[in-house]
């Protein structure tokens, strides 16, 4: 096995990443062509978790019973039948729900297969920390070149409903070409034993409880709060610019969050294995400057916060997760962690219904900021009680 083989995988889960993510930028372009109700907007994101979350826990099993190709193949080819499906019914709230649900398993699927498979195709050349930065690096990245090149296009070019799923597409076939390289890792297998393999060494349930737990659900709570969350509180200043405002939001967090991966490892030594607190205590500071200034300039500072906080945050977890599950759970296990850090991304729809019930975002927000400091406790004494990783 040659030494860069897991770039041969890389390039479907990124696009599969970008499939799911080139939406987000595009949710006030459809409320101004289409004339959608924020409801409507909410629920096309709804139908998106209800894609994701299911198909978390059940591709994890498949991956690890039937491989990671198979898995990867259907993933980059459903990501291409949600944009078909989007890009075709744009006017149709049915229809723009069922696009959403496909790139919700799409998503899913790529996410817990194919990082299980680069980790795996890593494991000959890299240390662990450095599998796990591969396998979140090019899922930042798909995220991150999803939301800006779709963001860009919706707001400067022509047909902006159809364009970026045709670029999507037209990549995800270019991304197909190398997997016919990538080796399987995990041979298809008539397994009899539970079809959930969740088993862990002797106190891994303690240590996932204990320190991946508390920071899981955080790790897209802070891309969340920057480009959904953030360009809401500052709309009435960007006026025509709304689209461009929360593309910008979203590359900076996303950049932020890549650029800051590689130094994970040396943070982690300094800190004594301690980095994953030092994430929730930025997001923390983060989450308090989108309290305290509703500017444009202080969400777009706040934005770089999230991003460091993300990009920490998703390392600490995958490595933990990675270290702690066996060869047999591993891609189970991985997808149970993804469906726990994904519910972050339900935070701005919670912050938005008890917004609407009286309270005011900068109220919300600091209280937010409080729980994130609590659960940056909860993670320190988790540590305390196992070892580092």
């Amino acid at each position: 096995m040659t030494k860069a083989i897991w770039r041969a995988a890389a390039p479907a889960v990124l696009m599969a990443a970008w499939g799911g993510n080139h939406f987000s930028p595009l949710l006030l372009l459809y409320r101004r062509v289409d004339g959608y109700s924020q409801v409507e907007v909410n629920l096309f994101f709804a139908f998106y978790i209800l894609g994701l979350v299911p198909a978390f826990l059940v591709t994890g099993p498949i991956a690890d019973r039937r491989g990671r190709r198979s898995v990867v193949v259907g993933a980059l080819g459903l990501g291409v039948a949600g944009s078909v499906i989007l890009m075709a019914g744009h006017a149709s709230v049915f229809w723009m729900c069922a696009g959403r649900l496909v790139c919700g398993v799409s998503v899913a699927a790529a996410m817990v297969a194919g990082t299980s498979w680069i980790k795996e195709l890593s494991e000959h050349d890299a240390d662990p920390p450095a599998r796990a930065r591969r396998a979140s690096l090019t899922l930042t990245a798909g995220f991150g070149l999803g939301a800006g090149v779709a963001g860009v296009l919706a707001q400067w070019v022509p047909a902006p409903t159809i364009l970026p799923y045709a670029v999507h597409i037209a990549l995800s076939a270019v991304a197909a070409v190398p997997l016919f390289r990538a080796p399987e890792t995990a041979p298809r297998t008539a397994s009899t034993g539970p079809w959930i393999d969740l088993r862990l060494p002797r106190g891994g349930w303690r240590r996932f409880a204990g320190v991946v737990l508390p920071m899981a659900p955080w790790v897209f709570a802070a891309p969340a709060l920057a480009f959904v969350v953030g360009p809401s509180l500052v709309a009435d200043r960007t006026g025509d610019l709304r689209i461009a405002f929360a593309t910008l939001l979203a590359v900076l967090t996303l950049v932020t969050g890549a650029g800051i991966q590689p130094y994970v490892p040396r943070l982690a030594r300094v800190l004594r294995g301690r980095q994953g607190v030092a994430g929730l205590v930025v997001l923390a500071l983060a989450t308090v400057l989108l309290a305290t200034d509703p500017a444009p300039l202080g969400v777009g500072a706040a934005a770089l916060l999230f991003g460091v906080a993300y990009g920490v945050t998703i390392v600490s977890g995958l490595v933990e997760v990675q270290a702690l599950a066996t060869p047999s759970s591993l891609a189970a296990l991985t997808g149970v962690y993804w469906s726990i850090t994904y519910a972050g991304f339900a935070l701005p729809v919670i912050l938005a219904g008890i917004h609407g019930a009286g309270p005011g975002y900068p109220l919300l927000l600091t209280v937010l900021a409080v729980i994130t400091a609590g659960c940056a406790a909860a993670v320190a004494v988790g540590l305390r009680r196992g070892r580092f990783v």
